[in-house]
């Protein structure tokens, strides 16, 4: 039976626009690191508000994890969990930031930099991808303490190992620790300690010996050079985001807001 002309026409051309007017499937960022990018000490948080409340955002960076320990105490196993269950994305990416306590005197958790460290982060990228993941790795976030004028980046080799996996491999890379350290830079000592998750104390990094100012019995102040509060997180998950846009452009209408930190790459 030959379906008639008007009708025929309809069912070649209606199905796409059918098809086109399902709803996509969203989009999912997943964020794995240390307490540079974990809650209330880090950025992350602070990135995953600036993506629309359709993007899933699960920041499962913790304090104090190394590229080796965060394995080890087995976290890496729920984002394998969340990759295997992720039908109902149109993509997942996942952001992986380690070196702070991948460093040296850290029992439990140093890793050697010229072998364990690489390593780690080639096989959180690999498993990624064999699990249909998009890995973005990470460089990790500048410390914030200064040697006279300038900045002390003791990340510096961590961040050019992961420079290396990446190039490597052809992943993509965010290097927050060369566009933090290069902001931080031009900020200098005071601004940069506005960062901080507390105001720097008086008499901060006095030299041994000097007496201190701060009321006997006083609490510990939360201040340090590497923790970020409300300010420092909003910088520095400008600066990541930043960069998710100009590795995905695709990525930029997943933001609630233009997020795009003025002068982000040194």
């Amino acid at each position: 039976m030959k379906l008639p002309l008007a009708l025929l026409s309809f069912s070649m051309f209606a199905l796409p626009a059918l098809a086109a007017d399902a709803p996509s499937k969203p989009v999912r960022i997943i964020l794995v690191g240390d307490s540079t990018m974990a809650t209330r000490t880090g950025y992350g948080d602070a990135l995953c508000a600036r993506f629309k409340p359709g993007v899933s955002c699960v920041n499962l960076a913790r304090g104090g994890r190394s590229s080796g320990s965060f394995r080890a105490e087995r976290r890496w196993d729920e984002v394998q969990a969340l990759l295997k269950d992720g039908a109902a994305f149109s993509a997942s990416y996942v952001l992986v930031q380690f070196g702070h306590n991948d460093q040296p005197g850290k029992p439990g958790r140093s890793t050697d930099l010229v072998t364990q460290f690489p390593q780690n982060i080639a096989r959180y990228a690999t498993e990624t991808l064999v699990l249909g993941g998009v890995p973005v790795l990470v460089t990790p976030l500048t410390r914030r303490s200064f040697k006279g004028e300038y900045l002390k980046d003791d990340l510096a080799p961590w961040a050019a190992a992961t420079r290396r996996v990446a190039d490597e491999r052809k992943l993509a890379l965010i290097d927050l620790n060369a566009i933090s350290a290069a902001a931080v830079q031009r900020m200098g000592q005071d601004e940069a300690d506005t960062l901080a998750q507390a105001p720097r104390p008086a008499n901060y990094g006095a030299p041994a010996g000097t007496a201190s100012v701060e009321p006997q019995g006083a609490p510990k102040s939360a201040f340090d050079r590497t923790h970020v509060g409300a300010k420092g997180s909003e910088v520095f998950s400008g600066m990541v985001a930043a960069e998710l846009v100009r590795l995905f452009p695709d990525l930029k209408g997943q933001f609630a807001a233009p997020s795009a930190y003025a002068g982000a790459r040194p």
